[in-house]
């Protein structure tokens, strides 16, 4: 699983212009899950998600996790980023994994969080969404599953 990570000040989704899911401050992960991802890397990245500690603390340093600064989670699926663009001009994406086993991933990843008592928003997989953001710090990462180890 790969994830791209943005601290923000507040963040939502729109699906046909309308809104899908929101939240304030917390954490906007763009989610892709590759085909060779299961339920280990479903777990991996959950426990990563919910114990990044990039939120500032009482002196400034990002000391805190988003359940530290009671904060929320918006999970947006973005297959994308399993794009390889390494050869040609128009990327492939056959390292996704397909459709419909990678909602369930997603999906499974959501329920993760929310065990964790994260509270989770979700954008609508394989919708044409729209993601609107404010980037606070900005503060992005990038996380892969197969490199965490």
């Amino acid at each position: 699983m790969r994830a791209v990570v943005q601290r923000v000040g507040q963040a939502r989704v729109e699906v046909g212009g309308a809104v899908v899911g929101a939240i304030d401050r917390g954490l906007l992960v763009l989610l892709s899950v590759g085909q060779d991802d299961g339920p280990g890397d479903l777990l991996l990245m959950a426990d990563k998600l919910s114990g990044l500690r990039i939120f500032a603390d009482a002196a400034g340093k990002m000391n805190l996790d988003v359940r530290q600064i009671g904060g929320q989670i918006l999970l947006v699926s973005q297959f994308t980023l399993h794009g390889d663009a390494r050869r040609g001009k128009r990327p492939s994406f056959t390292a996704a994994m397909a459709p419909e086993p990678a909602a369930a991933l997603v999906q499974q990843v959501a329920v993760a969080l929310q065990g964790l008592e994260i509270p989770v928003q979700q954008g609508v997989f394989g919708a044409d969404m729209q993601v609107h953001l404010v980037n606070d710090g900005p503060v992005t990462l990038l996380l892969d599953t197969k490199k965490l180890f």
